[in-house]
């Protein structure tokens, strides 16, 4: 004896795509939005992209603008939601000091921009918005 099709318990069909609930993005996925996101931040002020992501004296640099005189490393920083904290509060000075590193081994590299003002800003993504902090390093 067969099932109407209509009874409960009588779906055999293979999943589709749209019976699957989304996967939420990862935390690489989420991080690299929040990378575009300040790197328009920067843009829609004026500032030149140099590099996204690119390593330097084994470490990976965020973000290098440039606008006139002035090249900024950015590091950006993602904490979503009030269980995670700011996300300025995992600027530590082990992060600092790589950061510094970093800017320094891209500079070795790439001469041409040694004349430039260096500035080192720290991007914090929130959902409300993005907030630029660039005294960090001092």
């Amino acid at each position: 004896m067969t099932l109407p099709a209509s009874l409960p318990g009588n779906d055999h069909r293979t999943p589709t795509t749209s019976d699957v609930p989304p996967r939420p993005p990862s935390t690489s996925a989420r991080g690299r939005a929040a990378e575009r996101r300040v790197a328009w931040h920067y843009r829609l002020r004026g500032y030149r992209i140099l590099a996204r992501n690119v390593r330097a004296g084994g470490v990976e640099l965020d973000l290098i603008v440039q606008r006139g005189r002035r090249l900024v490393f950015c590091e950006v920083k993602l904490k979503e939601g009030p269980g995670y904290g700011d996300p300025l509060d995992a600027v530590d000075e082990w992060k600092r000091e790589r950061l510094r590193r970093g800017a320094q081994a891209w500079l070795l590299a790439n001469p041409a921009f040694r004349h430039l003002r260096v500035a080192f800003e720290f991007a914090a993504v929130r959902p409300g918005g993005i907030e630029l902090v660039s005294d960090l390093l001092q």
